[in-house]
């Protein structure tokens, strides 16, 4: 616990003060900016920036040249630096018991320049990886130009307060008759798409994914056929190229893109998706050329109900009739019956899709019914989908079956 001073002692509403450590760590940590405030000839000074918390010591970012840095050498530079988490807005009956459900720190003391190489080493690779576990390994270190031009101050947490609410509506019980909606809307802060530079050409690495559970995870899976990897915006001129077939697009649910461009906004809305948790996106690779032939993803995941379905499948005209979307099938089948124990796996196909409907069957998928008028199809027309499934029984014959199939299909060049 942190001792209470003049300075962190609440004057009002100290039900929501309190001066946990562990408390006040938390809400650091996931913050990722603060405002930092100290006073330059005599005038009251506010800067956001960034922060990282080691130990119980905070490091502030900053520019060897700006005002708050240039005070802080010496003696140090007494400050006073908040951070706050906005939870929720809370909306009551009346306008005056509106309010909202906070999670904040407040930190008082001086603020000394950080002067060790190796203390400011390590301060801006903490600072690196708060943004993305691993990422100070995965870029360039700062070079001797750079570190000469970036300063940190280090602040000790030893007079520290936390304020917080959370809850529902508190207003007057003769407010509860009032014909107005009352209650709490979350908020939360949540990570967009990953827009790559130009000329990227890597992945988007793992910190920057979504974390759902095990069945939303695009691990790697890997054959003598194909290579299955996460589906990212850089695969996407490759994708057009593959499948500039009008047949390969002839049954699916978008028409064939005319452009790399629009290619990679429908490979964006698989990732839109995937950030949503409705599906996981891999792109297909030949495992012999490392080309990129195609897409298929897992949707419709219900972990709850160990139920996935298969689909959204795109493959090259030159690699149908290979091992490649079979042995694609048999390892997202093992993952899917294997390592997440689903006790069901389905497929959906249009009813149009006579080539498709044959290839699921030899998967040893037993169809189901019709869903009518289930979905638009690009031209406007109402699709008939045919559904297919596979049970966690009948899975150990599909596999052998499955199998048999690969071992008369030799990976080809």
């Amino acid at each position: 616990m942190y001792a209470p001073t003049a300075r962190t002692t609440a004057s009002r509403s100290r039900e929501r003060m309190s001066y946990d450590r562990d408390a006040a760590h938390a809400v650091l940590d996931e913050a990722y900016h603060c405002a930092l405030g100290f006073t330059v000839d005599g005038e009251p000074r506010v800067l956001p920036t960034l922060h990282v918390r080691l130990g119980d010591t905070l490091y502030l970012h900053g520019s060897t040249g700006s005002r708050p840095l240039l005070a802080a050498r010496g003696e140090g530079l007494p400050v006073c630096v908040a951070v706050t988490l906005l939870d929720g807005l809370v909306y009551a009956r009346s306008q005056f018991h509106h309010s909202a459900n906070y999670r904040s720190v407040i930190a008082h003391g001086t603020a000394r320049l950080v002067t060790d190489a190796a203390e400011k080493a390590e301060v801006l690779t903490a600072l690196v990886d708060k943004v993305g576990p691993g990422r100070a390994a995965d870029s360039r270190p700062p070079n001797r130009r750079e570190l000469a031009e970036t300063a940190v101050l280090a602040l000790p947490l030893t007079e520290v307060s936390v304020r917080a609410r959370a809850g529902g509506v508190n207003e007057d019980p003769a407010d509860h008759a009032l014909p107005h909606w009352a209650g709490v809307l979350p908020l939360r802060l949540t990570a967009g798409l990953p827009e790559p530079d130009l000329g990227v050409t890597v992945p988007v690495p793992p910190y920057l994914r979504p974390v759902h559970t095990p069945w939303h995870e695009p691990v790697v899976l890997g054959g003598e056929h194909v290579l299955l990897e996460p589906l990212d915006l850089t695969h996407a001129e490759d994708l057009f190229g593959a499948t500039a077939d009008p047949q390969v697009w002839q049954h699916l649910g978008a028409p064939q893109p005319v452009t790399v461009d629009e290619l990679r906004t429908a490979v964006g809305a698989y990732l839109a998706a995937g950030r949503r948790g409705e599906q996981v996106p891999w792109v297909q690779r030949c495992a012999v050329t490392g080309a990129v032939v195609g897409t298929t993803s897992y949707y419709e995941i219900d972990p709850e109900r160990r139920s996935v379905a298969v689909g959204h499948t795109i493959l090259g005209r030159p690699w149908w009739r290979t091992g490649i979307n079979t042995e694609a099938k048999l390892l997202l089948l093992e993952r899917a019956f294997g390592e997440l124990e689903a006790v069901r796996v389905v497929w959906h196909t249009d009813i149009r899709n006579e080539r498709s409907q044959r290839a699921i069957e030899r998967l040893g998928a037993t169809r189901e019914g019709v869903l009518r008028k289930h979905r638009l199809r690009p031209d406007g027309s109402w699709r008939d989908t045919v559904q297919y499934s596979m049970t966690v029984e009948e899975w150990p014959n599909a596999q052998v079956r499955l199998r048999e199939m690969l071992r008369a299909q030799a990976p080809s060049a």
